[in-house]
């Protein structure tokens, strides 16, 4: 079978020949892949940044934002039947930590975890695919095509699941619920797939939610926010019209983060999901920010990866999402590149593209 893969540490990638994967454990499942998503990690491995081959490989296949369909169940499995849409996890525990032993493998102790298609585990970008039951979660049919999108939403559910629980922690008797972000102002930063389904997420809750991004607001992605009832703030020094209760970054750029905390209301929470790159010192007024985060009882807390709770958050609330907005959902995948197409962008990408993703069938 096809699969892309990349040396990691060295620019470009290709497409090789592997074995096709089989069955070898009763609660294995074997899917074909119909779809992978592109993302900021895949096009930073294929210029030669961040990845790690499987021991004992000199080659890693990419690719872990992923869809596909179930053509071979084993003995064991019970969550899934053959002709269903799923979608694999990403993240395996390192089987030491007390974390991973009870698969919260997203909050791993000891950084010995593995990441198929990034870090020690091929991933993917390839025809079929085999893996634990475990990993597995079921697609609703009218997800054919968004079902893509289940891994980076993830990642929004986790956040926003997280400021959740802070919030009933810090006030159990508030009796708060999912519902309690209802009619709160929530500001999202960086309008790429992540921010925009962190937006999506927001707005399923009822949240009065501002995107905030550079793009002008007839470009495709505030066009795609305000559809979904959400408001465009353009340019890092845009005003947020009020304080807003729930901060989410996802642009990833260290500056503007910490310069979301002046948007930040009294009592509120700003959960961090994008990673910033480079060195660069940051001359920041330190000592006002942590007297503004003490006097004003506000939460700073990162994100990263999800656990298996979150995945099937993501498959509800997109299948919601659905029934809210129907197919403009769907218009978040922009850019469909076959395998040779990928191979020979190098990883750059399009202008204009919000999501780009690898059609495998």
């Amino acid at each position: 079978m096809r699969a892309i893969a990349i040396t990691p540490g060295t620019a470009g990638a290709r497409l090789i020949t592997r074995p096709e994967p089989e069955l070898t454990a009763p609660d294995q499942i074997k899917l074909q892949v119909v779809r992978v998503g592109v993302c900021g990690t895949d096009r930073e491995e294929v210029t030669g940044g961040r990845a790690m081959a499987p021991a004992g490989q000199a080659e890693l296949v990419i690719g872990h934002e992923m869809m596909g369909k179930v053509v071979e169940i084993g003995q064991k499995v019970s969550r899934v039947r053959v002709g269903d849409y799923a979608v694999f996890s990403v993240r395996r525990g390192c089987g030491r930590c007390a974390n991973c032993n009870m698969l919260r493998n997203d909050m791993c102790q000891t950084g010995l975890y593995t990441e198929r298609g990034i870090h020690g585990a091929d991933g993917y970008q390839t025809e079929f695919v085999v893996d634990s039951e475990t990993w597995i979660t079921r697609l609703a049919p009218e997800l054919e095509v968004t079902g893509v999108l289940m891994e980076p939403l993830t990642i929004v559910e986790k956040a926003i699941a997280e400021a959740l629980k802070l919030a009933h922690q810090r006030n159990p008797e508030a009796q708060i619920t999912p519902r309690w972000i209802h009619g709160q102002p929530c500001l999202v930063a960086g309008l790429g797939p992540v921010g925009l389904l962190a937006a999506m997420v927001l707005r399923l809750r009822g949240a009065e939610v501002y995107g905030l991004d550079i793009v002008d607001a007839t470009s495709a992605r505030p066009q795609w926010l305000t559809t979904i009832g959400g408001h465009y703030l353009k340019g890092p020094n845009a005003k947020c019209p009020e304080p807003m209760a729930l901060v989410l970054d996802a642009s990833g750029f260290a500056a503007l983060e910490f310069n979301l905390l002046d948007a930040l209301a009294p009592n509120g929470i700003y959960a961090l999901t994008g990673i910033p790159g480079g060195n660069k010192p940051l001359q920041i007024a330190g000592a006002a920010l942590l007297r503004q985060i003490v006097l004003n009882n506000q939460l700073m807390f990162g994100s990263v990866n999800a656990a298996r709770g979150h995945f099937q958050m993501a498959a509800d609330d997109l299948a919601q999402a659905r029934q809210t907005w129907g197919k403009h959902i769907e218009g978040l995948i922009t850019h469909h590149l076959t395998p040779e197409e990928f191979v020979a962008s190098n990883g750059a990408l399009a202008p204009g593209v919000i999501k780009a993703v690898v059609e495998w069938t």
